[in-house]
């Protein structure tokens, strides 16, 4: 570790939202990176490069990073979903302050784990829901601790995840099953929960939840596809081209980082046709091994009486979320960057330009930047308060993730758990 003035930080997965929290720290002097574990040989080595890290404090898995015991303030956990409880268990026990990933588990019960522990060793963690930390919501937040709606009535809420991200992440990519992550609700929409819990102020009592893989399945398939989009007659007309996609991305270096990053290290035509050729990532969506849900709903019922209802879909564009929030003396939309709010006593409409702000450019980024920095702040002061959740927090949201999964499997209205994971730590 550090001295008294100087924060340090260790990464577990060095993949793209590893890499983005961990090059802000650097840039901004908020904390130097020490230590790296990763198991991509190219992506392990770039990291290391970039931070200028010793040889002996980088590994190419989280348990190598664990047995060289502490050797920073906090710790980055950007492993894939199921593994995130293994590593934060063991590195709260080293007394390591955690930034997670989310989601914070795959099962309630490695939730349950993860809070035990970081409460257990007195760590700091932060789940990255980082919709919290983003300028628009907490100018949402003050607005209604303002009383400018009156009081909370409903919210709606649209996640438009894109239909090409959809089919990069959730039918050719790390995310497509379940049983190797997890429901699409939990890996790409708890954050949208934990958002709706976040502005409402109270974790819903009830909800009921409506969705299933429609589309991007095998029945669908059009007439003459192949098994791949690089020798498929038909891939001109498919909206999910990947030989469309992924050529196009060459020549952007936002683009070539994520999505292309995924694909191939080689950014080249030709080292993108032969990952489409011989990868995952050149698969014809309608003829994968995907599970996950392609469009889903979530209604909530507030012990206030609140209401809510989150709809999640891959048919749109890739854009950012879309929200209406009504209360008792105005109601307000956003779209991440505009909030229009209409006052009811004055009958006149403000309209806040989130967007037109030099420092915000309206994307994931700003967010990610923002809770970078808050956790980086947190470590510096030894003080939880920079952080916008802690452990327990985010566990309540993921309980309502799960509730409402079980209401889509069985049909039914599900109760919520109670926060506490000591109390009950099954979905009643």
């Amino acid at each position: 570790m550090g001295d008294s003035t100087e924060v340090t930080l260790a990464v577990a997965g060095a993949g793209l939202r590893g890499a983005a929290y961990a090059r802000r720290a650097r840039t901004t002097g908020a904390a130097r990176v020490v230590a790296v574990a990763e198991p991509d040989p190219v992506r392990r080595a770039r990291f290391a490069a970039e931070h200028g890290i010793a040889p002996d404090r980088v590994f190419t898995d989280w348990r190598g990073l664990a047995e060289a015991g502490r050797v920073a303030d906090g710790v980055i956990i950007a492993t894939q979903d199921g593994d995130h409880a293994e590593p934060a268990v063991a590195f709260a026990g080293q007394g390591y302050h955690i930034l997670l990933e989310k989601p914070m588990a795959t099962s309630e019960a490695d939730g349950v784990r993860i809070v035990e522990a970081v409460e257990r060793s007195g760590s700091m963690l932060a789940v990255c829901h980082v919709l919290r930390y983003s300028r628009y919501t907490r100018r949402i937040k003050a607005l209604i601790a303002d009383g400018r709606l009156g009081d909370l009535i409903s919210v709606q809420h649209l996640e438009p995840v894109g239909w090409w991200h959809h089919a990069h992440s959730y039918v050719r990519g790390n995310w497509r099953r379940e049983d190797e992550s997890g429901p699409m609700l939990m890996t790409k929409s708890c954050h949208d929960v934990d958002w709706i819990v976040h502005v409402m102020g109270e974790v819903p009592a009830r909800v009921s939840s409506f969705g299933r893989l429609s589309h991007l399945r095998p029945e669908n398939r059009p007439a003459g596809a192949s098994d791949r989009c690089v020798t498929c007659e038909v891939e001109p007309d498919c909206p999910y081209s990947a030989t469309r996609l992924y050529l196009s991305c060459l020549g952007d270096p936002r683009r070539e980082e994520w999505p292309l990053g995924a694909v191939t290290h080689d950014l080249t035509e030709e080292g993108v046709l032969t990952a489409l050729r011989e990868g995952p990532y050149g698969r014809c969506v309608y003829a994968g091994d995907n599970d996950v849900v392609d469009h889903q709903v979530v209604n909530m019922e507030f012990p206030s009486g609140a209401t809510a209802a989150f709809t999640m879909t891959a048919f749109t564009p890739y854009a950012q979320r879309q929200t209406r929030v009504f209360g008792s003396r105005g109601c307000l939309e956003g779209d991440g960057g505009t909030i229009r709010l209409l006052d009811f006593v004055t009958g006149e409409e403000e309209v806040i330009d989130l967007a037109g702000d030099e420092e915000l450019d309206g994307r994931h980024t700003e967010a990610d930047d923002a809770l970078a920095d808050a956790f980086c702040a947190a470590l510096a002061a030894g003080d939880p308060a920079p952080l916008g959740s802690n452990a327990r927090e985010s566990l309540a949201g993921h309980r309502v993730v799960w509730a409402a999964e079980r209401a889509r499997r069985t049909g039914t209205v599900v109760g919520v758990a109670p926060a506490d994971p000591r109390k009950n730590t099954e979905i009643r």
